[in-house]
């Protein structure tokens, strides 16, 4: 009887292992390979480049101060600069990545205000010079997207240029422009996609804010803007180095 019963057990045996030999070849148990190297592969240095468009900037309450008063723009309008910025960043992981970036940028302007001895008009132009440190959440890839989110705090140096005033209520057609370092905040919002193996195409729009500051004036005449707030398009690349 235990003859037969080991019998019966080595022939059950054999048949398991020939199953499983034969299951092997069977395209149905093939799994995928799964990457399991985690965040480790997506860390290192980065370099980025890129192009903004300020599709609309507006200085707040940009004001003339002749003689002790003081009255607001009563039109202001700004052109639609490009900036150029570069940066050097740190990818920390799948999620985490920050860097530090320069923007370059010029605008014209425009304003008219009614002065004490009438109505003026201003023109001038200025230049910036942005200082970001930036951090970013990107939110996992979807069909090759990958969207993220993300903060910067800096300074901005403003540098107006000399300005020109023409109207009853200008006390010198031209007036001295002023420069200064200001406070500067960004919130920025994309999505990136790999164009190649080390470079990525980075489609986003970006909100900053720039402290105000005094502008340009001459003698009794001061002209101060109150911030200078943009809403930007951009787009850039980024080649990681490791």
């Amino acid at each position: 009887m235990s003859r037969r019963i080991a019998s019966l057990g080595i022939a059950a045996l054999a048949g398991l292992v020939a199953t499983a030999a034969a299951a092997t070849d069977l395209d149905i148990i093939n799994a995928p390979e799964i990457d399991v190297s985690g965040s480790a592969a997506a860390q290192g240095w980065y370099v980025r480049g890129d192009l903004g468009y300020a599709g609309w900037t507006k200085a707040g309450r940009a004001s003339v101060t002749q003689s002790g008063v003081s009255t607001d723009f009563d039109e202001g309008r700004f052109s639609h600069p490009v900036s150029f910025g570069a940066g050097l960043g740190y990818q920390f992981g799948d999620i985490v990545r920050a860097d530090l970036t320069a923007d370059f940028s010029r605008d014209d302007f425009e304003g008219r205000a009614a002065c004490a001895g009438g109505a003026c008009a201003f023109k001038a132009d200025y230049s910036t010079v942005g200082l970001m440190v930036n951090g970013y959440a990107d939110l996992g890839t979807f069909a090759g997207f990958t969207p993220y989110v993300g903060a910067g705090l800096g300074a901005t140096y403003l540098d107006w240029r000399d300005a020109a005033c023409s109207g009853a209520g200008c006390t010198s057609a031209g007036l001295e422009g002023k420069d200064d370092f200001r406070f500067t905040y960004a919130l920025m919002a994309g999505a990136s996609v790999d164009l190649a193996p080390r470079v990525k195409l980075d489609v986003g729009y970006r909100f900053s804010d720039t402290a105000g500051g005094a502008a340009f004036g001459a003698g009794a005449m001061d002209v101060r803007d109150d911030g200078l707030r943009k809403h930007e398009f951009r787009i850039g690349l980024r080649v990681p180095l490791w």
